[in-house]
């Protein structure tokens, strides 16, 4: 590690004029770096079908069609990372570039190998968070032609509009644009079916995300602005630290370290929320596509399945504890629970259903003993009612009926808990191809976004302060949004530092930059859903 610090501050001892930072983000790949990407992508794609052919072996009566719906839907899942890569964490290394930390060639390799890790360690839960936003008719029906329809919809559309920012280089938010377009698709498909729009996304999950889409940058801004001003109180004898840089001078070793850490961390969180989306919809792919193997975890031993089905049967017992006044079930507990996920209002039906779907997963559980033993269709018949058992009660938790009985809410929580040990679970591989497009995707086209947030937002030059101030802000917010599993924006968290520390210093903001940063951020939602409407309308019409 010493050897690589040391690297680093040899290479950038170099000419002391402004032009050299201008020439070395416009200097051409070396061969190597570009033998070295294409062997890394390429090893990336033979692990990628070495895993599948492995898995697909194992599966009976699986058509040629499938086999090429699913790696097409792979690789655009993939091809959304990648593009996130490029466009999202060019935000991490522009710091560091335009305080003359690092070389623009090795922070964005050191970005994209903490990309990767970030991606490795990552917990699942934003993954699982943003799939929750779909409608819950779609999700039960993934392996439909309207499945795919959904997914190839949601993913074009987010890379479409990723794209465009890019050209134009915008800092958009890929947070942004994914939640956009998988509103997009919910509304359309509520349209579709005859129902009102209003119907098709879980809209209490939306504002919990909106609301720390909404809050987050406005964080960046204050905190980093708040960070500043503290630091030239405590530091105000080292005024070199709050001037622009002279020529490639680099900034003392201290500053110099901590902003090389602020970039690591800002980096590895990134990875670890948003290489999440695309491992999220991945397993939304590859449970429609191959239930038999990754409909429920196989992991899960024949003794946690047997303990599954005695859990069912005395969570059965709790809730008819609770409703016995109720009419007795009428009609479809299925329908019912539907019904209330995608409305949300609790009738005296839905613990009579609830009881019913709980019980029916307990005799499945009993009857089956091991995962390993369902064939396809017992594992999607399964996984769906599941599935819809832990949303209702995810519903059923927040109703205030529901909350003041604490022994049904002890008895829910500990059945969803079982429940989500079966289902929401990602494998290895999907984690390390995902983590690979991440990380090459850091560093391809990463000069646009970075000249922008370095060069554009403010009227003179990022001091060692402000940008240290900015990456400081933004590793905290994005770590603490992936502990609570949600998906917020390192662009807008970043950029808005930026613009905050700007502010706090007097330098100025260009209006230019800043009208245009707060276009993509109003223009994204709204352009993201209209795409991915468009879009699932004429998938659906062609599948």
């Amino acid at each position: 590690m010493s050897l690589f610090v040391n690297y680093f501050y040899m290479n950038t001892e170099s000419p002391k004029t402004a032009s050299h930072l201008h020439e070395a983000m416009h200097r051409p790949q070396s061969k190597l770096a570009s033998l070295l990407f294409a062997a890394v992508f390429v090893g990336g794609l033979i692990y990628l079908f070495l895993q599948l052919n492995q898995d697909i072996s194992g599966v009976d009566n699986l058509s040629t069609t499938a086999i090429i719906m699913l790696i097409a839907a792979l690789l655009i899942a993939l091809g959304f990372e990648f593009v996130n890569g490029f466009h999202d964490t060019a935000n991490a290394v522009a710091t560091v570039i335009y305080t003359h930390s690092l070389p623009p060639s090795v922070a964005v390799v050191w970005s994209g190998v903490f990309n990767f890790l970030g991606v490795l360690f990552s917990s699942g839960m934003v993954a699982f968070g943003i799939i929750a936003l779909l409608p819950v008719e779609l999700i039960l029906n993934v392996s439909s032609e309207n499945g795919f329809a959904m997914v190839f919809a949601l993913l074009c559309a987010a890379i479409l509009w990723n794209l465009g920012t890019w050209f134009f280089g915008l800092p958009a938010s890929s947070s942004h644009t994914l939640i956009g377009s998988i509103l997009g698709v919910g509304i359309a498909n509520a349209v579709i079916h005859g129902r009102p729009a209003i119907t098709g996304v879980d809209w209490a999950q939306v504002q919990k995300i909106g609301l720390a889409l909404l809050i987050s940058p406005l964080i960046g801004f204050g905190l980093a602005a708040l960070l500043l001003l503290l630091a030239k109180r405590v530091f105000r004898r080292h005024q070199e630290l709050f001037d622009e840089p002279q020529g490639n001078k680099p900034p003392p070793k201290l500053v110099r370290g901590l902003l090389i850490l602020t970039c690591t961390g800002v980096s590895f969180a990134h990875g670890s929320n948003d290489g999440q989306k695309g491992m999220g919809l991945i397993m939304l792919i590859l449970v429609g596509v191959l239930p038999v193997v990754y409909g429920l975890n196989q992991s899960v031993t024949p003794q946690e399945v047997a303990r599954f089905a005695a859990l069912s049967q005395s969570t059965v017992q709790v809730v008819q504890q609770h409703h016995q006044s109720v009419t007795p079930l009428q009609g479809n507990s299925e329908q019912i629970l539907i019904d209330y996920v995608r409305t949300r209002e609790l009738n005296p039906q839905v613990l009579p259903a609830l009881a019913a779907e709980v019980g029916i997963v307990g005799n499945k559980l009993a009857a089956a003993g091991d995962y390993r033993r369902l064939n396809s269709d017992a594992v999607s018949d399964l996984r769906n009612q599941m599935y819809l058992t832990s949303e209702s009660i995810k519903q059923l938790l927040k109703s205030p009926e529901i909350k003041t009985q604490t022994a049904l809410v002890t008895a829910l929580r500990d059945y969803q808990k079982a429940i989500d040990n079966s289902t929401k679970f990602i494998p290895v591989w999907v984690k390390v191809v995902v983590a690979l497009a991440l990380g090459l995707g850091t560093m391809v086209g990463w000069r646009r976004i970075v000249i922008t947030v370095g060069e554009k937002i403010g009227k003179s030059h990022l001091t060692y302060a402000q940008g240290a101030s900015a990456e400081m802000v933004a590793m905290t917010t994005i770590g603490i949004a992936d502990v609570f599993g949600l998906p917020v924006s390192t662009t807008h968290v970043l950029s808005s530092g930026v613009a905050g520390t700007m502010a706090a210093n007097k330098s100025g903001i260009q209006k230019q930059t800043l009208i245009n940063l707060l276009l993509a951020w109003v223009s994204t939602l709204p352009a993201a859903m209209l795409l991915s409407g468009v879009l699932y309308w004429l998938f659906s019409q062609l599948f």
